[in-house]
Order: C-alpha cells, then structure tokens, then sequence
C-alpha cells in the first residue's frame, strides 16, 4: 500500500477507532481579577437558564479586561510557555477540539507519511507526523474528516476561501492550517520545537480551503 504523505496521492487506510489523550485544558484567565468588577457585582449579575453566566455577561467582563481588545481576547488563541495553544472563550466546540487534538502532536517529531496509517493498526495514531498526517489528526478529532488526507486531497477538502475559524492551505509539496489566529505548521517546529507558530507565512502557491461552517 502506498503511504500517503505531504506530497503523495497514495490510498490511505480506513478509519480506526478515534483515540486521544485527555484534552488540554488552558490555565485559567486572570482577566476577571483585572476587570475592577468586585465580587458582589458579579454575584448579581443575572444568570443564565443554565446557571451560568450569559454570552452578554461574558462579553462586558472581557470588555471590562481587556477594553479595545476585547473581540481579540475572546476569539484569538494564546500560545503557552510549552508551546501549546489556548482555546479561545468565544471558540464553537469543534475549533476547542481541533486545538486541544492538535496540541497533542504539536511536538511530536516529523517523519513522512506519519499519521497515515504508517504503524499496523493505527490510522491517525503515530508516534511522529508529517504536514498533512498532523492536520489531518486535529481536523479527525472534531468528525471533519474520516481518513488521514494527504496535502493534494487537503487542497480539495471543504469550501473555497478563508475560514471564520479555521483555514487550511495546501498544495501538492505541503499543508498547514491557521486556528484562531495561530499557524499550525510542521515547518514551524525547527523555530521552538511545537507546529504551533504565532508568526504568518507567505501562502503565495497555496490553495485555500476551510471546513463548513468554521
């Protein structure tokens, strides 16, 4: 069976049973304390149905925190010490599962065609990943794709054009995505050892592809 790489039109194996580690989980935000709100204001702020607070009651805290910045605290991803990237507040589910999956072989090391079924039994599973092979793994992790696509079945996947969300670009030779503000790329690893990056790319050759509805 050929193995399907970055760059490689081979088959691909079907999907396994989908695996992961437990989620990462950002530390908590600081911002609240920032805010100036004391706790009493909080505690009668009106709460949800759910008993929690509202998206309206969110928003004005992150406005209180973070002011003119506050649409870009609450959708752009932060990058850890360790090189991992924080869900943002305001991400839908899938971009939280797509970040946490991807956080978990953003420091894997690189081998071609790893996340391709390379190891017997496995189909996203590997203990290294190329371009395509990590992509792959982090958009499975949230039911976008069903089998490790290489980077010339990434420039095909989903719709034409930039994401709200998430934008992957890929040619024949490579793939990476952007998450939230943040590149997702195998190159990246030789500047501080993660595929998480927080410095943009030329994406001159590349097509531009984004799942629906991210």
């Amino acid at each position: 069976m050929a193995m399907a790489g970055c760059g490689s039109g081979g088959d691909v194996r079907e999907i396994g049973a989908w695996r992961s580690d437990p989620p990462y989980i950002p530390p908590p935000d600081p911002g609240a304390a920032a805010s100036g709100a004391t706790a009493p204001e909080r505690a009668t702020a009106a709460p949800s149905d759910s008993g929690g607070p509202t998206d309206a009651e969110i928003a004005r805290e992150v406005e209180q925190a973070f002011g003119t910045d506050a649409a870009r605290a609450v959708d752009a991803s932060g990058l850890t010490t360790a090189g991992l990237a924080t869900v943002p507040p305001a991400a839908p589910a899938k971009v939280a599962q797509i970040i946490n999956a991807a956080n978990q072989v953003a420091r894997k090391p690189y081998v071609y065609g790893g996340g391709h079924g390379r190891l017997a039994g496995e189909t996203f599973v590997d203990s290294a990943y190329d371009c395509s092979g990590s992509v792959s793994f982090a958009l499975a992790a949230a039911g976008l794709v069903d089998r490790p696509m290489d980077s010339t079945a990434l420039a095909r996947y989903g719709r034409p054009g930039r994401g709200r969300w998430v934008t992957i670009y890929a040619n024949a030779g490579h793939a990476f995505m952007t998450v939230a503000g943040l590149r997702f790329d195998t190159s990246g690893r030789a500047e501080g050892g993660t595929r998480w990056q927080t410095r943009s790319r030329t994406v001159s050759g590349f097509t531009t592809r984004h799942p629906p509805g991210l």
